[in-house]
């Protein structure tokens, strides 16, 4: 189910030419430069040349919310044409064709969408996902497993509070048998349909209250089969599970928003068999043996994503440390990868410290890695605190994961469509790395994607890494590959202090929350103080390989 959708909201649209100055007590809009690149390739795509140069005239898309609880904003175009000229009123109509017009999945307008607090979201990647009129803080999740049989039965208590009036509400969760719910202590009416649970509370739930909803369930989980044709979800072992949420797996073990825009705290128990280690994220507070079975309680006091929420069951050597800072590291290792290619243990303190003299201080309270045995899975993933290795990994794989937990975990894209802000940033961290430790420049990395040479440049042109066409592209080459291109055609231009000053701020002022690729290139031209946007629309949105530099 879509959040609240603007087709129904009022569209106020203006011309300005650019040599304009904006009335002092007006609202600053915030510049779309996605928007502005969708409408140019719509232009040309529509074969009339008149069309394509009317598109070119316009400069800027910029949006101004005005009533967040309608759902109202202004669009304001700025262009190089007269503001009342015939051309610019042939613009401005165009513009309203292509923001009306219906592609076969929905209107444009339809994808300007507002998450739980309030914050505008173009997500029509994933237009099911999550759902609207509350904002969850808090999930307390209690598991029970019983590997033989691959059974969960849990209970969640989600604490969130109304945005609007709530008569119902409903929560993701992808199979599983519901057997009870509440809200506030009183049982609610329960409804499925698809992924969705919908729960109906004796009574309507009011807007800005802070509410308890607690769910309990049992079943045997789902594996999905993810956009990108890979596995996720509740995922089987040759001894337990990985349950692995990105993007939409998490809906397989616990019920939830599960949207990236909808952040939360977590407490995790997990029992299990008493032979075996139940892994998740944040710190271990408690281990408790009764019988045969024991008990892991695990707190991640700091915000997170759904999709980086984990479980992972087996037989594990764990260690245990702190960094060079204090902080504390948890690795579990299976027995069948000891012996890979560098000790992770002792290699993860070491990334973390050299990443947070980069990219500022580390944003969680522990940190750690699980590496378990299960080679077929053919990917890694960013859980947050402790990344998830299928296998034995090298350097740079520890390198990219863990960069994550500053770019994707702590800041973390309003929706998947900027995923280039985690793959390209993590990305380009292993080139960092790599230049900064005897191996090839960042630059010698870059001019080897351009040229096709490197073994991850296939496929790179594809698509704007800031732009997938579809859910099953989010993955892709160009997200990664084209994504650290453009982070390091930006350094050339602002030079490294400018640069790594960008990096820290970017992860200070959106630390534990939510932000998307206009916020960063805002960032950026305030820091190096120059105008970004011909390198933004070259190497983020522009369809085509750019010339070389």
């Amino acid at each position: 189910m879509k959040r609240a959708l603007a087709s129904a909201a009022a569209l106020c649209l203006t011309l300005t030419a650019c040599s304009g100055t904006r009335p002092p007590d007006k609202p600053a809009p915030e510049p779309h430069h996605r928007l502005l690149e969708q409408f140019r390739s719509w232009a040309r795509d529509a074969g009339e040349s008149r069309t394509a140069r009317h598109a070119q005239a316009l400069h800027t898309v910029e949006v101004t919310d005005t009533d967040t609880d309608t759902y109202d904003y202004d669009v304001e175009l700025r262009t190089d044409l007269p503001a009342k000229s015939a051309e610019a009123e042939e613009l401005a109509e165009l513009f309203r064709t292509w923001w009306d017009g219906d592609d076969g999945d929905g209107t444009v307008r339809d994808f300007v969408l507002l998450d739980a607090r309030g914050n505008r979201v173009d997500d029509h990647l994933f237009p099911t996902l999550g759902n609207g009129g509350y904002d969850v803080t808090h999930y307390a999740l209690t598991l029970d497993y019983a590997p033989d049989a691959n059974r969960l039965t849990g209970t969640a208590v989600i604490t969130a509070r109304a945005t609007r009036d709530l008569p119902r509400f409903t929560l993701d969760l992808a199979g599983l048998n519901v057997r009870h719910a509440t809200t506030d202590g009183t049982e609610a009416r329960v409804s499925r349909a698809k992924n969705k649970l919908t729960l109906t509370p004796a009574r309507t739930i009011g807007k800005g209250k802070t509410f308890r909803t607690t769910v309990r369930y049992d079943g045997v989980p789902r594996m999905l089969t993810a956009s990108d044709g890979g596995n996720e979800g509740w995922i089987e072992t040759d001894d337990g599970v990985a349950a692995l949420g990105e993007p939409t797996g998490s809906m397989t073990w616990f019920p939830g928003n599960h949207h990236p825009s909808d952040k939360a705290t977590y407490d995790i128990d997990v029992t299990v068999p008493s032979d075996y280690t139940a892994v998740s994220n944040g710190t271990l507070r408690e281990t408790r043996r009764h019988g045969k079975r024991t008990t892991f309680r695990w707190r991640n006091p700091e915000p997170m994503a759904s999709y980086a929420a984990t479980v992972v069951t087996g037989v594990f050597d764990v260690s245990t440390g702190t960094t060079d800072d204090g902080l504390p590291v948890y690795t579990a290792v299976d027995p069948d990868e000891a012996d890979g290619p560098v000790d992770v243990p002792d290699l993860v303190p070491e990334v973390v410290d050299w990443a947070a003299d980069r990219f500022g201080p580390y944003p969680f309270s522990s940190t750690g890695a699980v590496v378990d045995h299960l080679p077929d899975l053919r990917y890694a993933l960013e859980t947050q605190t402790k990344p998830y290795f299928e296998e034995a990994p090298d350097t740079l794989l520890v390198v990219h994961e863990l960069a994550h937990q500053w770019f994707g975990n702590s800041v973390t894209p309003r929706a998947w469509q900027d995923m280039w802000l985690n793959e390209g940033f993590a990305t380009y961290a292993e080139w960092l790395w790599d230049e900064e430790h005897g191996g090839r420049s960042a630059q010698e990395t870059f001019d080897s994607f351009y040229d096709g040479t490197h073994g991850e440049s296939e496929g790179i042109w594809d698509f704007p890494p800031a732009d997938p066409p579809t859910a099953t592209k989010v993955s892709d080459p160009s997200v990664y590959g084209r994504g650290a291109m453009t982070l390091h055609q930006l350094r050339k231009k602002v030079g490294d202090p400018t640069f790594f000053a960008i990096l820290r701020a970017w992860t200070r002022e959106h630390r534990h929350g939510n932000a998307d690729t206009e916020q960063f290139i805002a960032l950026c031209e305030q820091k190096s103080g120059q105008d970004l946007s011909d390198l933004f629309t070259t190497w983020l949105f522009s369809p085509s390989k750019p010339p070389a530099t």
